[in-house]
């Protein structure tokens, strides 16, 4: 029996050529809602701004033997060149789910709340992405492309005004 016509257009969304999920995948991971003060005093946040264009926070893998608090430390070291830093305290943990080709791969990352020292400035950015940079805290709110990391960052702000970081 041939498809109707009017449900011609809608194939394209069911009859992929990928293969099936074989596997799911635990990775835990960790980062931070980095945050300076301006010299007027405003909260400024730093993200990085992936190869898609996307603006999130630094983050990554956690290695065997690792803390998530020190898994935050070390990723914010490699891929943002901040290595004076000081993690302040857990702000609360986000969930993704995304396809790595015949795997679905769930990631926890622990966010925490930490403040750049030193040369706030002095940022690296790795080859991967295509850009770093500070933001004023509402610039960055509105930049950023996960809502749950969003919700973190109004927290660390919150947190940043009452116990007057």
């Amino acid at each position: 029996m041939a498809t109707p016509p009017q449900f011609d257009k809608f194939k394209k969304y069911f009859n992929r050529n990928r293969p099936s999920i074989q596997e799911i995948v635990r990775e835990p991971t960790a980062g931070g809602v980095i945050f300076r003060r301006d010299k007027e005093g405003g909260i400024e946040i730093l993200m990085f701004q992936d190869a898609r264009g996307r603006w999130s926070i630094p983050k990554g893998h956690i290695e065997p033997g690792e803390t998530a608090q020190q898994t935050a430390k070390r990723e914010i070291g490699e891929e943002v060149g901040l290595s004076e830093v000081d993690v302040l305290g857990w702000l609360g943990k986000v969930h993704f789910r995304y396809r790595r080709v015949n795997q679905l791969v769930m990631m926890t990352t622990q966010v925490y709340l930490v403040r750049a020292k030193g040369d706030t400035d002095a940022l690296q950015k790795e080859e991967w992405m295509k850009d770093v940079k500070w933001f004023k805290f509402q610039d960055a709110f509105d930049a950023i492309e996960y809502e749950d990391i969003g919700k973190l960052m109004l927290l660390a702000k919150k947190r940043i005004r009452q116990e007057n970081l």
